[in-house]
Protein backbone atom coordinates (compact mmCIF):
# COMPACT_ATOMS: atom_id res chain seq x y z
CA UNK A 1 0.00 0.00 0.00
CA UNK A 2 2.42 2.28 0.85
CA UNK A 3 4.55 1.98 -2.40
CA UNK A 4 1.13 2.54 -4.05
CA UNK A 5 0.79 6.11 -2.73
CA UNK A 6 4.58 6.77 -3.80
CA UNK A 7 3.59 6.12 -7.29
CA UNK A 8 0.73 8.13 -6.86
CA UNK A 9 2.05 11.34 -5.61
CA UNK A 10 4.81 10.92 -8.34
CA UNK A 11 2.42 10.76 -10.96
CA UNK A 12 0.33 13.69 -9.69
CA UNK A 13 3.54 15.76 -9.76
CA UNK A 14 3.70 15.30 -13.52
CA UNK A 15 0.05 15.96 -14.07
CA UNK A 16 -1.26 19.36 -16.15
CA UNK A 17 -3.86 21.67 -15.09
CA UNK A 18 -7.18 20.60 -15.52
CA UNK A 19 -8.77 21.78 -19.47
CA UNK A 20 -11.02 23.99 -17.94
CA UNK A 21 -8.93 26.40 -16.20
CA UNK A 22 -6.43 28.05 -18.09
CA UNK A 23 -2.95 28.48 -16.73
CA UNK A 24 -2.23 31.32 -13.98
CA UNK A 25 -0.41 34.38 -15.34
CA UNK A 26 1.59 37.04 -13.32
CA UNK A 27 -0.29 40.49 -13.01
CA UNK A 28 2.35 42.36 -14.65
CA UNK A 29 2.31 40.06 -17.60
CA UNK A 30 -1.48 40.74 -18.46
CA UNK A 31 -1.45 44.61 -17.75
CA UNK A 32 1.21 44.41 -20.68
CA UNK A 33 -1.00 43.47 -22.62
CA UNK A 34 -4.00 45.77 -21.67
CA UNK A 35 -1.19 48.88 -23.16
CA UNK A 36 -0.05 47.14 -26.30
CA UNK A 37 -1.19 49.29 -28.95
CA UNK A 38 -2.06 47.60 -32.28
CA UNK A 39 1.00 45.94 -34.63
CA UNK A 40 2.61 45.56 -31.14
CA UNK A 41 2.67 41.97 -30.72
CA UNK A 42 4.23 41.69 -34.26
CA UNK A 43 6.89 43.78 -33.00
CA UNK A 44 7.93 41.85 -30.37
CA UNK A 45 7.69 38.85 -32.28
CA UNK A 46 10.20 40.62 -34.58
CA UNK A 47 8.01 40.84 -37.57
CA UNK A 48 8.52 44.57 -38.50
CA UNK A 49 6.95 45.49 -42.18
CA UNK A 50 9.49 46.72 -44.79
CA UNK A 51 9.23 50.26 -45.50
CA UNK A 52 7.61 50.91 -48.98
CA UNK A 53 7.53 53.91 -51.01
CA UNK A 54 5.24 54.69 -53.79
CA UNK A 55 6.73 56.06 -57.24
CA UNK A 56 4.86 57.32 -60.08
CA UNK A 57 5.96 56.11 -63.70
CA UNK A 58 4.71 58.19 -66.76
CA UNK A 59 3.15 54.96 -68.72
CA UNK A 60 4.86 54.88 -71.31
CA UNK A 61 2.16 54.29 -74.16
CA UNK A 62 -1.55 56.50 -74.25
CA UNK A 63 -4.33 53.93 -73.70
CA UNK A 64 -6.52 55.18 -76.25
CA UNK A 65 -5.67 57.86 -78.96
CA UNK A 66 -7.71 60.42 -80.58
CA UNK A 67 -7.68 59.77 -84.60
CA UNK A 68 -6.21 62.34 -86.92
CA UNK A 69 -8.72 64.25 -88.32
CA UNK A 70 -10.11 64.13 -92.01
CA UNK A 71 -11.27 66.79 -94.03
CA UNK A 72 -14.21 65.58 -96.94
CA UNK A 73 -14.58 68.38 -99.13
CA UNK A 74 -14.98 66.71 -102.22
CA UNK A 75 -17.85 64.83 -103.94
CA UNK A 76 -18.08 60.77 -103.33
CA UNK A 77 -19.02 58.06 -100.62
CA UNK A 78 -16.79 57.64 -97.36
CA UNK A 79 -16.49 55.26 -95.06
CA UNK A 80 -15.97 56.88 -91.48
CA UNK A 81 -16.61 54.28 -89.01
CA UNK A 82 -16.69 50.50 -88.61
CA UNK A 83 -18.17 48.47 -85.44
CA UNK A 84 -19.57 45.06 -84.88
CA UNK A 85 -23.26 46.67 -85.95
CA UNK A 86 -22.29 47.92 -89.36
CA UNK A 87 -20.63 50.68 -91.43
CA UNK A 88 -21.26 54.42 -91.23
CA UNK A 89 -21.05 56.19 -94.83
CA UNK A 90 -20.96 60.05 -95.55
CA UNK A 91 -22.22 60.75 -99.06
CA UNK A 92 -21.30 64.41 -100.15
CA UNK A 93 -22.82 66.59 -102.59
CA UNK A 94 -21.35 69.71 -103.36
CA UNK A 95 -23.37 72.43 -105.03
CA UNK A 96 -26.43 70.21 -105.05
CA UNK A 97 -28.13 73.38 -105.33
CA UNK A 98 -26.18 75.97 -107.87
CA UNK A 99 -25.53 79.33 -105.88
CA UNK A 100 -27.86 81.65 -107.38
CA UNK A 101 -31.23 78.83 -106.53
CA UNK A 102 -29.79 78.43 -102.92
CA UNK A 103 -29.56 82.11 -102.19
CA UNK A 104 -33.41 82.79 -103.22
CA UNK A 105 -34.08 79.40 -101.40
CA UNK A 106 -32.23 81.15 -97.77
CA UNK A 107 -34.60 84.19 -98.45
CA UNK A 108 -37.54 81.86 -98.56
CA UNK A 109 -36.57 80.03 -95.88
CA UNK A 110 -36.13 82.78 -93.66
CA UNK A 111 -39.93 84.20 -94.52
CA UNK A 112 -41.63 81.58 -94.35
CA UNK A 113 -40.14 79.18 -91.86
CA UNK A 114 -41.75 79.70 -88.34
CA UNK A 115 -38.63 79.70 -86.40
CA UNK A 116 -38.60 79.72 -82.88
CA UNK A 117 -35.96 80.31 -80.23
CA UNK A 118 -36.72 77.03 -77.56
CA UNK A 119 -35.67 76.53 -73.85
CA UNK A 120 -33.27 73.62 -73.23
CA UNK A 121 -33.19 71.79 -70.33
CA UNK A 122 -29.20 70.63 -69.35
CA UNK A 123 -28.26 68.85 -66.05
CA UNK A 124 -32.03 70.15 -64.81
CA UNK A 125 -30.57 74.04 -65.87
CA UNK A 126 -32.49 75.64 -68.00
CA UNK A 127 -31.30 77.84 -70.98
CA UNK A 128 -31.79 79.59 -74.54
CA UNK A 129 -31.18 77.63 -77.40
CA UNK A 130 -28.03 79.56 -79.39
CA UNK A 131 -29.75 79.44 -82.45
CA UNK A 132 -34.05 79.23 -83.89
CA UNK A 133 -35.17 76.20 -84.82
CA UNK A 134 -38.64 74.67 -86.60
CA UNK A 135 -39.83 70.73 -86.86
CA UNK A 136 -41.82 69.19 -89.89
CA UNK A 137 -43.64 65.94 -89.59
CA UNK A 138 -46.38 63.86 -88.80
CA UNK A 139 -45.45 63.19 -85.40
CA UNK A 140 -43.82 65.14 -82.34
CA UNK A 141 -39.82 64.96 -81.55
CA UNK A 142 -38.02 64.76 -78.31
CA UNK A 143 -34.69 65.62 -77.89
CA UNK A 144 -32.48 66.77 -75.02
CA UNK A 145 -35.95 67.34 -72.92
CA UNK A 146 -37.50 68.72 -75.83
CA UNK A 147 -40.70 68.18 -77.60
CA UNK A 148 -41.31 69.99 -81.02
CA UNK A 149 -45.71 69.14 -82.01
CA UNK A 150 -46.00 67.82 -84.96
CA UNK A 151 -46.31 69.82 -87.62
CA UNK A 152 -47.55 68.10 -91.42
CA UNK A 153 -47.88 71.39 -93.52
CA UNK A 154 -44.66 71.49 -95.51
CA UNK A 155 -44.43 74.81 -97.36
CA UNK A 156 -43.65 74.24 -101.05
CA UNK A 157 -39.96 75.29 -100.86
CA UNK A 158 -39.34 72.81 -98.48
CA UNK A 159 -41.33 70.10 -100.07
CA UNK A 160 -39.30 70.51 -103.50
CA UNK A 161 -36.24 70.49 -101.57
CA UNK A 162 -37.36 66.86 -100.03
CA UNK A 163 -38.40 65.51 -103.20
CA UNK A 164 -34.97 66.37 -104.90
CA UNK A 165 -33.08 64.63 -102.24
CA UNK A 166 -34.67 61.95 -101.82
CA UNK A 167 -34.45 60.97 -105.66
CA UNK A 168 -31.07 61.58 -105.50
CA UNK A 169 -30.45 59.59 -102.66
CA UNK A 170 -32.82 57.05 -102.99
CA UNK A 171 -34.13 57.26 -99.02
CA UNK A 172 -37.57 58.19 -98.22
CA UNK A 173 -37.58 60.89 -95.54
CA UNK A 174 -40.96 61.86 -93.65
CA UNK A 175 -39.58 64.82 -91.51
CA UNK A 176 -37.53 67.66 -90.81
CA UNK A 177 -35.84 69.51 -88.45
CA UNK A 178 -34.39 73.25 -89.59
CA UNK A 179 -31.99 75.39 -88.00
CA UNK A 180 -30.95 78.80 -88.50
CA UNK A 181 -27.49 80.13 -87.38
CA UNK A 182 -28.73 83.98 -87.12
CA UNK A 183 -24.87 84.74 -86.61
CA UNK A 184 -21.21 83.23 -85.57
CA UNK A 185 -22.04 83.10 -81.71
CA UNK A 186 -25.17 80.58 -82.95
CA UNK A 187 -24.08 76.32 -82.44
CA UNK A 188 -25.47 73.18 -82.17
CA UNK A 189 -23.71 70.95 -79.88
CA UNK A 190 -22.42 67.24 -80.26
CA UNK A 191 -25.44 64.91 -80.95
CA UNK A 192 -26.20 61.66 -81.83
CA UNK A 193 -29.43 61.67 -83.81
CA UNK A 194 -30.30 58.64 -82.55
CA UNK A 195 -34.12 59.10 -80.68
CA UNK A 196 -36.00 55.97 -80.64
CA UNK A 197 -38.36 57.84 -83.08
CA UNK A 198 -36.06 57.89 -86.09
CA UNK A 199 -35.84 54.51 -86.18
CA UNK A 200 -32.57 51.58 -85.41
CA UNK A 201 -30.14 53.00 -88.23
CA UNK A 202 -32.01 56.23 -89.30
CA UNK A 203 -30.29 57.87 -92.43
CA UNK A 204 -29.84 61.93 -92.15
CA UNK A 205 -29.76 63.94 -94.73
CA UNK A 206 -28.46 68.02 -94.21
CA UNK A 207 -28.53 70.46 -96.48
CA UNK A 208 -26.98 73.82 -95.59
CA UNK A 209 -27.92 77.15 -97.72
CA UNK A 210 -25.76 80.27 -96.43
CA UNK A 211 -22.70 81.53 -95.00
CA UNK A 212 -20.29 77.91 -94.79
CA UNK A 213 -19.70 76.11 -91.25
CA UNK A 214 -17.47 73.43 -90.59
CA UNK A 215 -19.51 70.41 -90.02
CA UNK A 216 -17.82 68.15 -87.68
CA UNK A 217 -18.63 64.06 -86.73
CA UNK A 218 -16.36 62.23 -84.51
CA UNK A 219 -17.02 58.46 -83.08
CA UNK A 220 -18.93 58.01 -79.61
CA UNK A 221 -18.36 54.55 -77.95
CA UNK A 222 -21.31 54.33 -75.20
CA UNK A 223 -19.96 53.59 -71.70
CA UNK A 224 -18.59 50.14 -71.48
CA UNK A 225 -18.41 49.04 -75.16
CA UNK A 226 -15.66 49.74 -77.67
CA UNK A 227 -18.51 50.02 -81.08
CA UNK A 228 -18.40 53.16 -82.24
CA UNK A 229 -21.42 55.43 -83.27
CA UNK A 230 -20.70 59.07 -84.91
CA UNK A 231 -22.30 62.07 -83.49
CA UNK A 232 -22.34 65.61 -85.25
CA UNK A 233 -22.00 69.36 -84.57
CA UNK A 234 -22.29 72.47 -86.69
CA UNK A 235 -20.80 75.61 -86.10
Amino acid sequence: MEDKRRRARVQGAWAGPPKSQAPAQPATAAKSHLHQRPGQTWMNKEHRLADRQFVFKEPQQVVRRAPEPRVIDKEGVYEISMSPTGISRVCLYPGFINLKEADWVLVQLCEVVPWKQRTGIRDDVTYKQPRLTAWYGELPYTYSRITMEPNPHWHPVLRTLKDQIEENTGHTFNSLLCNLYRNEKDSVDWHSDDEPSLGRCPVIASLSFGATRTFEMRRKPPPGDTSTYNSTCDF
